[in-house]
C-alpha cells in the first residue's frame, strides 16, 4: 500500500508542503502586513458596531422591550376606551345611569326624599 502512495506523488507533495509551511507563517512583506492590519481593524470596527454602536444588538434588545411596554399600555388604553364607550352609550340610552350620575356627582335628590350626609371624623394627628 505504501508503494501506491509513493507512486501517486503524495510524499512529494507532503515534503513540498513542509517546506512552504514556515514561509506561510512568516510574513515578511510590508504590504502583506499592512493588509493584515487593515483587515483586523475592519473586523474590530464591524464587531464594535454589532455589539455596541448604532443599530447594535443591545439597542435592538432595548427597542424590543420598549415595544412590549407600549403594547401593554395599548391594551390597557383599549380596555379603558371600551369602558368609556359603554358608559357613553348607557348615558345616551338609559335614564337610570343619568340619574345615578346626577345623584352621585351633583348630590341631587328626588322629591320626597331626605338627603343624609355622613361625615366621618378624622382622628387628630399626634404631634411629634
Amino acid at each position: 500500500m505504501l508503494a501506491v502512495l509513493r507512486s501517486s506523488g503524495f510524499e512529494g507533495w507532503l515534503s513540498r508542503l513542509a517546506m512552504t509551511r514556515p514561509r506561510l507563517l512568516a510574513v515578511s512583506e510590508p504590504s502583506v502586513q499592512l493588509a493584515i492590519v487593515v483587515l483586523l481593524v475592519l473586523l474590530f470596527a464591524l464587531q464594535y458596531r454589532l455589539w455596541v454602536g448604532e443599530g447594535s444588538l443591545a439597542q435592538l434588545h432595548g427597542l424590543e422591550q420598549e415595544i412590549a411596554v407600549q403594547e401593554e399600555e395599548l391594551v390597557r388604553l383599549r380596555a379603558r376606551n371600551q369602558e368609556l364607550q359603554a358608559e357613553v352609550a348607557d348615558l345616551r340610552e338609559g335614564v337610570q345611569a343619568l340619574e345615578e350620575r346626577a345623584r352621585r356627582d351633583l348630590g341631587m335628590i328626588k322629591p320626597g326624599e331626605v338627603f343624609i350626609q355622613i361625615i366621618e371624623r378624622v382622628p387628630p394627628r399626634a404631634k411629634p
